[in-house]
Protein backbone atom coordinates (compact mmCIF):
# COMPACT_ATOMS: atom_id res chain seq x y z
CA UNK A 1 0.00 0.00 0.00
CA UNK A 2 1.07 3.23 -1.18
CA UNK A 3 0.54 5.98 1.66
CA UNK A 4 2.12 9.45 1.35
CA UNK A 5 3.04 10.73 4.64
CA UNK A 6 1.04 13.82 5.86
CA UNK A 7 2.99 17.01 6.41
CA UNK A 8 3.53 18.34 9.94
CA UNK A 9 1.63 21.63 10.10
CA UNK A 10 4.12 23.27 11.96
CA UNK A 11 6.63 22.62 9.28
CA UNK A 12 4.42 25.01 6.99
CA UNK A 13 4.54 27.67 9.31
CA UNK A 14 6.88 30.72 8.57
CA UNK A 15 9.40 31.15 11.35
CA UNK A 16 8.27 33.82 13.99
CA UNK A 17 10.24 37.14 14.41
CA UNK A 18 12.75 37.91 16.48
CA UNK A 19 11.83 40.21 19.64
CA UNK A 20 14.88 42.32 19.94
CA UNK A 21 16.32 44.43 17.37
CA UNK A 22 19.88 44.34 16.65
CA UNK A 23 20.03 47.58 15.40
CA UNK A 24 18.26 49.33 18.13
CA UNK A 25 20.49 51.98 19.85
CA UNK A 26 20.93 50.79 23.44
CA UNK A 27 19.90 54.02 25.76
CA UNK A 28 21.80 53.84 29.49
CA UNK A 29 18.73 55.76 31.15
CA UNK A 30 16.27 53.80 29.89
CA UNK A 31 14.72 51.46 32.66
CA UNK A 32 16.30 47.77 32.99
CA UNK A 33 14.27 44.56 32.45
CA UNK A 34 14.67 43.13 35.81
CA UNK A 35 14.51 39.64 34.29
CA UNK A 36 17.98 40.31 32.46
CA UNK A 37 20.96 39.59 34.40
CA UNK A 38 24.03 42.30 33.70
CA UNK A 39 27.36 41.27 32.51
CA UNK A 40 29.60 39.25 34.22
CA UNK A 41 31.94 41.97 36.24
CA UNK A 42 30.27 44.60 34.93
CA UNK A 43 30.22 48.01 37.34
CA UNK A 44 27.62 50.62 37.60
CA UNK A 45 31.39 52.68 37.47
CA UNK A 46 32.47 53.55 33.92
CA UNK A 47 35.66 52.50 32.63
CA UNK A 48 38.30 55.01 32.11
CA UNK A 49 38.84 55.93 28.42
CA UNK A 50 41.88 53.89 27.07
CA UNK A 51 44.68 55.79 25.71
CA UNK A 52 46.03 56.67 22.08
CA UNK A 53 48.55 53.42 22.17
CA UNK A 54 45.82 51.30 23.04
CA UNK A 55 43.25 52.91 20.29
CA UNK A 56 45.80 52.46 17.35
CA UNK A 57 46.85 48.98 18.46
CA UNK A 58 43.23 48.16 18.66
CA UNK A 59 42.29 49.65 15.27
CA UNK A 60 45.12 47.65 14.00
CA UNK A 61 43.85 44.42 15.21
CA UNK A 62 40.52 44.97 14.44
CA UNK A 63 41.47 45.62 10.77
CA UNK A 64 43.21 42.49 10.08
CA UNK A 65 40.67 40.22 11.49
CA UNK A 66 37.85 41.85 9.46
CA UNK A 67 40.32 41.25 6.54
CA UNK A 68 40.78 37.51 7.91
CA UNK A 69 37.02 37.19 8.04
CA UNK A 70 35.95 38.65 4.87
CA UNK A 71 38.23 36.55 2.94
CA UNK A 72 37.12 33.73 5.00
CA UNK A 73 33.42 34.72 4.28
CA UNK A 74 34.30 34.85 0.06
CA UNK A 75 35.75 31.38 0.72
CA UNK A 76 33.05 29.76 2.51
CA UNK A 77 29.84 30.98 0.94
CA UNK A 78 29.09 29.77 -2.44
CA UNK A 79 27.38 31.89 -5.05
CA UNK A 80 23.82 31.47 -4.89
CA UNK A 81 22.93 32.22 -8.41
CA UNK A 82 24.44 28.95 -9.89
CA UNK A 83 24.66 26.28 -7.40
CA UNK A 84 21.44 27.48 -6.62
CA UNK A 85 18.89 27.72 -9.61
CA UNK A 86 15.93 29.60 -9.45
CA UNK A 87 13.03 27.98 -8.39
CA UNK A 88 10.00 27.07 -11.08
CA UNK A 89 6.78 29.26 -10.90
CA UNK A 90 3.65 27.62 -11.38
CA UNK A 91 3.61 28.80 -14.99
CA UNK A 92 6.62 26.62 -15.58
CA UNK A 93 5.36 23.55 -14.03
CA UNK A 94 2.34 23.77 -15.70
CA UNK A 95 4.38 23.93 -18.67
CA UNK A 96 6.92 20.92 -17.71
CA UNK A 97 3.94 19.15 -16.71
CA UNK A 98 2.16 19.38 -20.49
CA UNK A 99 5.54 18.73 -21.91
CA UNK A 100 6.35 15.20 -20.25
CA UNK A 101 2.70 14.62 -21.14
CA UNK A 102 1.52 14.51 -16.92
CA UNK A 103 -1.50 16.51 -15.74
CA UNK A 104 -0.68 19.96 -13.35
CA UNK A 105 -2.32 21.12 -10.11
CA UNK A 106 -4.97 22.96 -10.82
CA UNK A 107 -3.28 25.92 -9.19
CA UNK A 108 -0.50 25.74 -11.76
CA UNK A 109 -3.08 25.29 -14.56
CA UNK A 110 -5.04 28.16 -13.35
CA UNK A 111 -1.73 30.28 -13.73
CA UNK A 112 -1.07 29.21 -16.90
CA UNK A 113 -4.07 30.57 -18.04
CA UNK A 114 -3.65 33.52 -16.76
CA UNK A 115 -0.27 34.26 -18.03
CA UNK A 116 -1.83 33.22 -21.64
CA UNK A 117 -4.93 35.39 -21.47
CA UNK A 118 -2.59 38.44 -21.07
CA UNK A 119 0.02 37.35 -23.75
CA UNK A 120 -2.45 36.62 -26.52
CA UNK A 121 -3.94 39.48 -25.87
CA UNK A 122 -0.99 41.70 -26.59
CA UNK A 123 0.02 39.30 -29.44
CA UNK A 124 -3.42 37.78 -30.83
CA UNK A 125 -1.06 36.60 -34.25
CA UNK A 126 0.62 33.62 -31.68
CA UNK A 127 -0.86 30.67 -33.04
CA UNK A 128 0.78 28.30 -30.51
CA UNK A 129 0.52 30.50 -27.06
CA UNK A 130 -3.68 30.08 -28.48
CA UNK A 131 -3.04 26.50 -28.79
CA UNK A 132 -1.47 26.39 -25.14
CA UNK A 133 -4.38 28.07 -23.85
CA UNK A 134 -6.97 26.21 -25.37
CA UNK A 135 -5.77 22.71 -24.23
CA UNK A 136 -5.22 24.87 -20.57
CA UNK A 137 -9.21 25.52 -20.77
CA UNK A 138 -9.94 21.73 -21.98
CA UNK A 139 -7.70 20.63 -19.07
CA UNK A 140 -9.48 23.19 -16.49
CA UNK A 141 -12.92 22.42 -17.33
CA UNK A 142 -12.55 18.36 -17.73
CA UNK A 143 -10.82 18.16 -14.29
CA UNK A 144 -13.41 21.09 -12.59
CA UNK A 145 -16.49 19.49 -14.31
CA UNK A 146 -17.16 22.89 -15.72
CA UNK A 147 -18.28 22.55 -19.44
CA UNK A 148 -18.55 26.48 -19.96
CA UNK A 149 -14.61 26.56 -20.38
CA UNK A 150 -15.14 24.00 -23.30
CA UNK A 151 -16.75 27.26 -25.34
CA UNK A 152 -13.76 28.98 -24.54
CA UNK A 153 -11.23 25.93 -25.19
CA UNK A 154 -13.23 25.95 -29.08
CA UNK A 155 -12.99 29.77 -29.24
CA UNK A 156 -9.19 29.61 -28.77
CA UNK A 157 -8.37 26.54 -30.89
CA UNK A 158 -10.14 27.89 -33.62
CA UNK A 159 -7.95 31.71 -33.26
CA UNK A 160 -4.67 29.56 -33.14
CA UNK A 161 -5.43 28.10 -36.43
CA UNK A 162 -7.04 30.93 -38.38
CA UNK A 163 -3.05 32.74 -37.52
CA UNK A 164 -1.32 29.43 -38.17
CA UNK A 165 -3.34 26.28 -40.50
CA UNK A 166 -2.83 22.97 -39.12
CA UNK A 167 -1.91 21.81 -42.23
CA UNK A 168 1.42 24.50 -41.93
CA UNK A 169 2.66 22.62 -38.81
CA UNK A 170 -0.03 23.89 -36.37
CA UNK A 171 -0.61 20.26 -34.75
CA UNK A 172 -0.91 21.00 -31.37
CA UNK A 173 -4.09 22.94 -32.04
CA UNK A 174 -5.19 19.87 -33.80
CA UNK A 175 -4.37 17.79 -31.43
CA UNK A 176 -6.18 20.40 -28.64
CA UNK A 177 -9.59 19.96 -30.90
CA UNK A 178 -9.31 16.27 -30.65
CA UNK A 179 -9.16 16.42 -26.64
CA UNK A 180 -12.36 18.88 -26.55
CA UNK A 181 -13.85 16.10 -28.64
CA UNK A 182 -13.03 13.69 -26.19
CA UNK A 183 -13.97 15.52 -23.31
CA UNK A 184 -17.57 16.42 -25.06
CA UNK A 185 -18.22 12.72 -25.53
CA UNK A 186 -18.12 13.01 -29.40
CA UNK A 187 -15.13 10.09 -30.00
CA UNK A 188 -15.63 9.88 -33.49
CA UNK A 189 -14.73 13.40 -33.68
CA UNK A 190 -12.09 12.90 -31.76
CA UNK A 191 -10.55 9.95 -33.68
CA UNK A 192 -10.64 12.24 -36.67
CA UNK A 193 -8.87 15.42 -35.55
CA UNK A 194 -5.92 12.98 -34.07
CA UNK A 195 -5.67 10.43 -37.06
CA UNK A 196 -5.25 13.61 -39.21
CA UNK A 197 -2.26 14.87 -36.72
CA UNK A 198 -0.50 11.31 -37.00
CA UNK A 199 -0.91 10.74 -40.62
CA UNK A 200 1.20 14.34 -40.83
CA UNK A 201 3.81 13.59 -38.19
CA UNK A 202 3.48 9.38 -36.84
CA UNK A 203 6.17 10.98 -34.21
CA UNK A 204 3.87 13.36 -32.66
CA UNK A 205 3.71 11.63 -28.93
CA UNK A 206 0.94 14.26 -28.13
CA UNK A 207 -1.49 13.20 -30.18
CA UNK A 208 -1.59 9.05 -28.78
CA UNK A 209 -3.16 9.66 -25.38
CA UNK A 210 -6.30 11.38 -27.27
CA UNK A 211 -6.45 8.70 -29.85
CA UNK A 212 -6.31 5.95 -26.72
CA UNK A 213 -9.38 8.00 -25.81
CA UNK A 214 -11.18 7.98 -28.84
CA UNK A 215 -10.62 4.50 -29.70
CA UNK A 216 -11.53 3.29 -26.14
CA UNK A 217 -14.84 5.19 -26.01
CA UNK A 218 -15.23 3.84 -29.59
CA UNK A 219 -14.70 0.29 -28.69
CA UNK A 220 -12.15 -0.04 -30.90
CA UNK A 221 -9.90 -2.35 -28.78
CA UNK A 222 -7.26 -3.05 -31.46
CA UNK A 223 -7.23 0.03 -31.91
CA UNK A 224 -6.67 1.48 -28.42
CA UNK A 225 -3.47 -1.38 -28.22
CA UNK A 226 -1.60 -0.08 -31.10
CA UNK A 227 -1.84 3.51 -30.05
CA UNK A 228 -1.10 2.71 -26.36
CA UNK A 229 2.21 0.94 -27.48
CA UNK A 230 3.55 3.02 -30.18
CA UNK A 231 2.94 6.23 -26.97
CA UNK A 232 5.01 3.89 -25.12
CA UNK A 233 7.93 3.99 -27.95
CA UNK A 234 7.94 7.67 -27.89
CA UNK A 235 7.27 8.81 -24.23
CA UNK A 236 9.10 6.56 -21.81
CA UNK A 237 8.19 6.88 -17.43
CA UNK A 238 4.93 7.60 -16.13
CA UNK A 239 2.67 8.79 -19.12
CA UNK A 240 3.31 5.37 -20.37
CA UNK A 241 3.19 3.09 -17.25
CA UNK A 242 -0.41 4.84 -16.56
CA UNK A 243 -1.71 4.23 -20.39
CA UNK A 244 -0.41 0.74 -20.46
CA UNK A 245 -1.96 0.59 -17.00
CA UNK A 246 -5.65 1.16 -18.06
CA UNK A 247 -5.21 -0.68 -21.16
CA UNK A 248 -4.49 -4.16 -19.15
CA UNK A 249 -7.67 -2.77 -16.71
CA UNK A 250 -10.12 -2.58 -19.78
CA UNK A 251 -9.49 -6.03 -21.27
CA UNK A 252 -9.17 -7.57 -17.37
CA UNK A 253 -5.55 -8.65 -17.28
CA UNK A 254 -6.12 -7.41 -13.05
CA UNK A 255 -2.59 -8.25 -12.27
CA UNK A 256 -1.01 -6.71 -14.57
CA UNK A 257 -2.54 -3.77 -14.54
CA UNK A 258 -2.15 -3.64 -10.67
CA UNK A 259 1.56 -4.60 -11.04
CA UNK A 260 1.93 -1.25 -14.04
CA UNK A 261 -0.04 1.11 -11.92
CA UNK A 262 2.19 0.81 -8.87
CA UNK A 263 5.26 1.43 -10.95
CA UNK A 264 3.74 4.39 -12.18
CA UNK A 265 2.99 5.47 -8.56
CA UNK A 266 6.71 4.43 -7.52
CA UNK A 267 8.14 6.65 -10.42
CA UNK A 268 5.91 9.53 -9.87
CA UNK A 269 7.46 12.71 -8.69
CA UNK A 270 5.00 15.80 -8.97
CA UNK A 271 2.23 16.19 -6.85
CA UNK A 272 -0.76 15.37 -9.20
CA UNK A 273 0.62 13.20 -11.43
CA UNK A 274 1.76 11.13 -7.87
CA UNK A 275 -2.18 12.15 -6.99
CA UNK A 276 -3.14 10.26 -10.35
CA UNK A 277 -1.44 7.58 -9.64
CA UNK A 278 -2.26 6.98 -6.22
CA UNK A 279 -6.34 7.12 -7.15
CA UNK A 280 -5.69 4.76 -10.46
CA UNK A 281 -4.59 2.65 -7.19
CA UNK A 282 -8.05 2.89 -5.41
CA UNK A 283 -9.98 2.22 -8.62
CA UNK A 284 -8.18 -0.93 -8.96
CA UNK A 285 -8.74 -2.03 -5.13
CA UNK A 286 -12.19 -1.01 -5.30
CA UNK A 287 -13.14 -3.14 -8.47
CA UNK A 288 -11.17 -5.75 -6.56
CA UNK A 289 -13.49 -5.55 -3.51
CA UNK A 290 -11.34 -4.40 -1.31
CA UNK A 291 -12.55 -0.88 -0.05
CA UNK A 292 -10.02 -0.87 3.15
CA UNK A 293 -7.59 -0.63 0.56
CA UNK A 294 -9.44 1.73 -1.46
CA UNK A 295 -10.08 3.90 1.47
CA UNK A 296 -6.31 4.06 1.93
CA UNK A 297 -5.20 4.99 -1.59
CA UNK A 298 -7.94 7.47 -2.28
CA UNK A 299 -7.05 9.40 1.12
CA UNK A 300 -2.76 9.25 0.03
CA UNK A 301 -4.04 10.58 -3.48
CA UNK A 302 -6.22 13.70 -1.51
CA UNK A 303 -3.27 14.30 1.48
CA UNK A 304 -0.72 14.45 -2.09
CA UNK A 305 -3.13 17.02 -3.97
CA UNK A 306 -6.03 18.33 -2.66
CA UNK A 307 -7.28 19.22 -5.45
CA UNK A 308 -7.32 15.31 -6.83
CA UNK A 309 -11.40 15.83 -6.19
CA UNK A 310 -12.10 12.62 -8.15
CA UNK A 311 -9.95 10.77 -5.17
CA UNK A 312 -12.47 12.42 -3.07
CA UNK A 313 -15.85 10.89 -5.03
CA UNK A 314 -14.15 7.20 -5.12
CA UNK A 315 -13.40 7.31 -1.49
CA UNK A 316 -17.01 8.11 -1.18
CA UNK A 317 -18.00 4.56 -3.17
CA UNK A 318 -15.71 2.57 -0.89
CA UNK A 319 -17.39 4.11 2.53
CA UNK A 320 -20.50 3.07 1.40
CA UNK A 321 -19.22 -0.51 0.96
CA UNK A 322 -17.74 -0.24 4.14
CA UNK A 323 -20.99 0.46 5.37
CA UNK A 324 -19.76 3.66 6.81
CA UNK A 325 -22.92 5.68 5.00
CA UNK A 326 -22.99 9.16 7.31
CA UNK A 327 -19.41 9.96 5.92
CA UNK A 328 -19.92 9.09 2.56
CA UNK A 329 -23.02 11.22 2.04
CA UNK A 330 -20.62 13.84 3.43
CA UNK A 331 -17.83 12.62 1.15
CA UNK A 332 -20.40 12.85 -1.87
CA UNK A 333 -22.21 15.96 -0.83
CA UNK A 334 -18.54 17.98 -0.74
CA UNK A 335 -17.39 16.52 -4.25
CA UNK A 336 -20.40 17.61 -5.71
CA UNK A 337 -20.21 20.96 -5.07
CA UNK A 338 -16.30 20.94 -6.18
CA UNK A 339 -17.01 18.63 -8.87
CA UNK A 340 -20.38 18.44 -10.38
CA UNK A 341 -20.12 15.53 -12.62
CA UNK A 342 -23.83 13.67 -13.47
CA UNK A 343 -22.18 10.50 -12.65
CA UNK A 344 -21.75 11.35 -9.02
CA UNK A 345 -24.94 12.72 -8.48
CA UNK A 346 -26.74 9.36 -9.97
CA UNK A 347 -24.51 7.66 -7.07
CA UNK A 348 -25.61 9.76 -4.56
CA UNK A 349 -29.07 9.59 -5.14
CA UNK A 350 -29.37 5.97 -5.58
CA UNK A 351 -27.49 5.92 -1.80
CA UNK A 352 -30.02 7.71 -0.62
CA UNK A 353 -32.53 5.30 -2.12
CA UNK A 354 -30.81 2.37 -0.19
CA UNK A 355 -31.06 4.24 2.38
CA UNK A 356 -34.61 4.73 2.42
CA UNK A 357 -34.19 8.07 2.18
CA UNK A 358 -36.70 8.64 -1.02
CA UNK A 359 -37.03 12.38 -0.77
CA UNK A 360 -33.38 13.20 -0.57
CA UNK A 361 -33.16 10.49 -3.41
CA UNK A 362 -35.58 12.23 -5.20
CA UNK A 363 -34.28 16.01 -4.98
CA UNK A 364 -30.85 14.53 -6.40
CA UNK A 365 -32.10 13.07 -8.90
CA UNK A 366 -33.53 16.44 -9.77
CA UNK A 367 -30.10 17.97 -9.46
CA UNK A 368 -29.08 15.07 -11.66
CA UNK A 369 -31.53 15.98 -14.12
CA UNK A 370 -30.11 20.33 -14.37
CA UNK A 371 -26.33 19.14 -14.39
CA UNK A 372 -28.02 16.81 -17.91
CA UNK A 373 -29.20 20.01 -18.89
CA UNK A 374 -25.97 22.08 -18.15
CA UNK A 375 -23.97 19.33 -19.77
CA UNK A 376 -26.54 19.36 -22.91
CA UNK A 377 -25.82 23.36 -23.25
CA UNK A 378 -22.68 23.23 -23.55
CA UNK A 379 -21.87 20.76 -25.85
CA UNK A 380 -21.17 17.56 -23.70
CA UNK A 381 -22.97 13.92 -24.27
CA UNK A 382 -24.25 12.45 -21.31
CA UNK A 383 -26.29 9.75 -22.57
CA UNK A 384 -24.51 7.35 -21.00
CA UNK A 385 -25.13 8.44 -17.75
CA UNK A 386 -28.79 9.44 -18.41
CA UNK A 387 -29.74 6.31 -19.85
CA UNK A 388 -28.45 4.84 -16.72
CA UNK A 389 -30.95 6.95 -14.30
CA UNK A 390 -33.89 6.12 -17.10
CA UNK A 391 -33.23 2.73 -17.05
CA UNK A 392 -33.90 2.00 -13.31
CA UNK A 393 -35.24 5.04 -12.33
CA UNK A 394 -37.02 6.23 -15.42
CA UNK A 395 -38.54 5.25 -18.69
CA UNK A 396 -36.60 2.30 -19.73
CA UNK A 397 -37.90 3.19 -23.80
CA UNK A 398 -36.50 6.56 -23.21
CA UNK A 399 -32.86 4.90 -22.33
CA UNK A 400 -33.33 2.33 -25.40
CA UNK A 401 -33.32 5.65 -27.57
CA UNK A 402 -30.50 7.18 -25.83
CA UNK A 403 -28.05 4.38 -26.49
CA UNK A 404 -29.26 3.53 -30.07
CA UNK A 405 -28.45 6.48 -30.83
CA UNK A 406 -24.81 6.25 -29.30
CA UNK A 407 -24.81 2.83 -31.21
CA UNK A 408 -25.42 4.75 -34.44
CA UNK A 409 -22.57 7.14 -33.95
CA UNK A 410 -20.29 3.75 -33.24
CA UNK A 411 -19.72 4.18 -29.88
CA UNK A 412 -19.60 0.65 -29.28
CA UNK A 413 -17.57 0.79 -25.70
CA UNK A 414 -18.09 -2.33 -23.13
CA UNK A 415 -19.86 0.93 -21.14
CA UNK A 416 -22.27 1.41 -23.98
CA UNK A 417 -22.74 -2.09 -25.15
CA UNK A 418 -23.90 -2.94 -21.56
CA UNK A 419 -26.15 0.14 -20.75
CA UNK A 420 -27.78 -0.88 -23.55
CA UNK A 421 -28.29 -4.65 -22.79
CA UNK A 422 -29.90 -3.64 -19.74
CA UNK A 423 -32.26 -0.96 -20.96
CA UNK A 424 -33.52 -3.57 -23.46
CA UNK A 425 -34.16 -5.85 -20.70
CA UNK A 426 -35.67 -3.23 -18.86
CA UNK A 427 -37.88 -2.37 -21.17
CA UNK A 428 -39.20 -5.80 -22.05
CA UNK A 429 -36.88 -6.82 -24.62
CA UNK A 430 -34.40 -9.30 -22.72
CA UNK A 431 -33.58 -11.88 -25.60
CA UNK A 432 -32.08 -8.26 -27.62
CA UNK A 433 -30.86 -7.14 -24.63
CA UNK A 434 -28.81 -10.62 -23.81
CA UNK A 435 -26.77 -9.85 -26.78
CA UNK A 436 -25.48 -6.38 -25.72
CA UNK A 437 -25.10 -7.42 -22.62
CA UNK A 438 -22.71 -10.62 -23.43
CA UNK A 439 -20.93 -8.45 -26.03
CA UNK A 440 -19.88 -5.81 -22.51
CA UNK A 441 -18.77 -9.28 -20.53
CA UNK A 442 -17.03 -10.70 -23.66
CA UNK A 443 -14.75 -7.71 -23.57
CA UNK A 444 -12.98 -9.49 -20.52
CA UNK A 445 -13.27 -6.45 -17.92
CA UNK A 446 -13.40 -7.25 -14.19
CA UNK A 447 -17.09 -5.17 -13.82
CA UNK A 448 -19.57 -6.57 -11.08
CA UNK A 449 -22.33 -4.68 -12.32
CA UNK A 450 -21.71 -6.07 -16.34
CA UNK A 451 -22.06 -9.87 -14.70
CA UNK A 452 -24.74 -8.86 -12.59
CA UNK A 453 -26.94 -7.40 -15.53
CA UNK A 454 -26.10 -10.58 -17.58
CA UNK A 455 -27.26 -12.74 -14.97
CA UNK A 456 -30.25 -11.28 -14.48
CA UNK A 457 -30.92 -10.95 -17.88
CA UNK A 458 -30.23 -15.18 -18.29
CA UNK A 459 -32.66 -15.01 -15.20
CA UNK A 460 -35.63 -13.66 -17.28
CA UNK A 461 -35.18 -15.84 -20.03
CA UNK A 462 -35.07 -19.02 -17.75
CA UNK A 463 -31.28 -19.80 -18.02
CA UNK A 464 -30.76 -20.64 -14.64
CA UNK A 465 -27.68 -22.42 -15.28
CA UNK A 466 -25.69 -19.43 -16.74
CA UNK A 467 -27.96 -16.88 -14.86
CA UNK A 468 -26.35 -18.40 -11.14
CA UNK A 469 -22.67 -18.76 -13.16
CA UNK A 470 -23.18 -15.09 -13.71
CA UNK A 471 -24.53 -13.62 -10.18
CA UNK A 472 -22.00 -14.96 -8.38
CA UNK A 473 -19.25 -14.03 -10.66
CA UNK A 474 -20.80 -10.29 -9.21
CA UNK A 475 -20.65 -10.89 -5.92
CA UNK A 476 -17.44 -12.85 -6.25
CA UNK A 477 -15.28 -10.17 -8.30
CA UNK A 478 -16.94 -6.65 -5.56
CA UNK A 479 -19.67 -8.00 -2.96
CA UNK A 480 -20.23 -4.18 -2.59
CA UNK A 481 -20.47 -3.10 -6.20
CA UNK A 482 -24.02 -1.00 -5.60
CA UNK A 483 -25.97 -0.05 -2.67
CA UNK A 484 -29.18 -1.36 -4.79
CA UNK A 485 -27.82 -3.90 -6.90
CA UNK A 486 -25.34 -5.82 -4.59
CA UNK A 487 -28.70 -6.76 -2.55
CA UNK A 488 -31.06 -7.55 -5.24
CA UNK A 489 -28.27 -9.73 -6.76
CA UNK A 490 -28.30 -11.90 -3.50
CA UNK A 491 -31.68 -12.26 -3.36
CA UNK A 492 -31.58 -13.42 -6.88
CA UNK A 493 -29.32 -15.79 -5.77
CA UNK A 494 -30.99 -16.75 -3.38
CA UNK A 495 -34.36 -17.60 -5.16
CA UNK A 496 -32.37 -19.62 -7.70
CA UNK A 497 -30.94 -21.72 -4.68
CA UNK A 498 -28.20 -24.31 -5.28
CA UNK A 499 -28.26 -26.13 -8.29
CA UNK A 500 -28.89 -29.89 -8.53
CA UNK A 501 -26.72 -32.46 -8.35
CA UNK A 502 -25.48 -33.91 -10.90
CA UNK A 503 -24.94 -30.07 -12.20
CA UNK A 504 -27.13 -27.71 -14.31
CA UNK A 505 -29.79 -29.70 -16.50
CA UNK A 506 -28.71 -27.91 -19.53
CA UNK A 507 -25.04 -29.63 -19.34
CA UNK A 508 -25.79 -33.58 -17.96
CA UNK A 509 -24.59 -35.30 -20.82
CA UNK A 510 -27.77 -37.86 -22.71
CA UNK A 511 -28.97 -40.96 -21.16
CA UNK A 512 -27.14 -44.13 -22.39
CA UNK A 513 -29.55 -46.07 -24.83
CA UNK A 514 -31.17 -49.02 -23.56
CA UNK A 515 -29.66 -52.24 -23.35
CA UNK A 516 -30.40 -54.80 -26.15
CA UNK A 517 -32.77 -57.50 -24.88
CA UNK A 518 -31.81 -60.85 -24.12
CA UNK A 519 -31.95 -63.78 -27.08
CA UNK A 520 -33.99 -66.98 -25.49
CA UNK A 521 -31.96 -69.74 -23.56
CA UNK A 522 -30.54 -72.69 -25.76
CA UNK A 523 -28.38 -75.77 -25.06
CA UNK A 524 -24.80 -74.92 -25.35
CA UNK A 525 -23.31 -77.31 -28.37
CA UNK A 526 -19.46 -77.91 -28.40
CA UNK A 527 -17.97 -76.44 -31.03
CA UNK A 528 -17.02 -78.42 -34.42
CA UNK A 529 -13.75 -79.21 -34.74
CA UNK A 530 -11.99 -79.85 -37.74
CA UNK A 531 -12.13 -83.06 -39.21
CA UNK A 532 -9.13 -85.23 -40.95
CA UNK A 533 -8.60 -84.43 -44.65
CA UNK A 534 -10.63 -87.06 -46.36
CA UNK A 535 -12.51 -87.39 -49.84
CA UNK A 536 -15.45 -86.16 -49.03
CA UNK A 537 -18.41 -85.21 -51.51
CA UNK A 538 -18.78 -81.68 -53.24
CA UNK A 539 -21.60 -80.34 -51.99
CA UNK A 540 -24.45 -79.75 -55.41
CA UNK A 541 -24.63 -76.63 -57.33
CA UNK A 542 -27.87 -74.96 -56.72
CA UNK A 543 -29.36 -75.73 -59.80
CA UNK A 544 -29.64 -72.78 -62.41
CA UNK A 545 -33.79 -71.01 -62.69
CA UNK A 546 -35.59 -72.46 -65.76
CA UNK A 547 -35.66 -70.38 -68.77
CA UNK A 548 -37.33 -70.24 -72.10
CA UNK A 549 -33.96 -70.98 -73.95
CA UNK A 550 -32.40 -73.28 -71.45
CA UNK A 551 -32.64 -77.17 -72.21
CA UNK A 552 -34.46 -78.65 -69.25
CA UNK A 553 -32.37 -80.38 -67.02
CA UNK A 554 -31.42 -84.13 -67.51
CA UNK A 555 -33.53 -86.49 -64.80
CA UNK A 556 -30.78 -89.17 -64.60
CA UNK A 557 -28.16 -87.77 -62.41
CA UNK A 558 -24.97 -89.56 -60.85
CA UNK A 559 -25.89 -90.67 -57.40
CA UNK A 560 -22.74 -91.71 -56.22
CA UNK A 561 -19.06 -90.40 -55.70
CA UNK A 562 -17.72 -92.33 -58.79
CA UNK A 563 -20.19 -91.62 -61.20
CA UNK A 564 -19.59 -87.92 -60.21
CA UNK A 565 -15.85 -88.04 -60.84
CA UNK A 566 -16.65 -89.84 -64.01
CA UNK A 567 -18.85 -86.99 -65.47
CA UNK A 568 -16.20 -85.06 -64.39
CA UNK A 569 -13.54 -86.68 -66.17
CA UNK A 570 -16.06 -86.70 -69.50
CA UNK A 571 -15.50 -83.09 -69.15
CA UNK A 572 -13.46 -81.33 -71.78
Amino acid sequence: MDVMPQQDPESRRPPEPSQEDPHAQHDPHAPQDPYVMPAEGATAVPPPPPTLRTTLRRAAFGAVAAGVLLAGALVAVPDRKDDRPKEPGPVERAEAAATAGSPASLSDLTALIGDRQKWVEAHPGDAPSWATLGSAYVEWGRRSADAAYFGRAEEALKRSLEAQPGERGNGEAWVGMAALANARHDFLAAKRWGETVRKQDPKTWSVYPVLIDAYTGLGDVKAATAATEKFGELRKGVPALARTADLYRGQGWREDALATAREAADRATAPAEKAEALHRLGELAWERGEPEEAVAQFDAALRTDAGHHASLAGKARALVALDRTDEAVAAYQSVITKLPRPAYALELGELYASLELDGDARSQYEKLAGLLEQAKAAGVDESVVQARYESDHGDPAVAVELLRGQWKKQHRSAAVADALGWALHRAGKSEEGLEYAQQAADTGVRNASYAYHLGMIERELAQYGPARRHLQEALRTNPAFSPLDAPKAREALETLGEPPPGGPGDMQPPPPPPPPAPEPKRESQPEPRPEPKRESPKPKAPAPAPSQTAPAPSKAAPSSPAAVEADASKTP
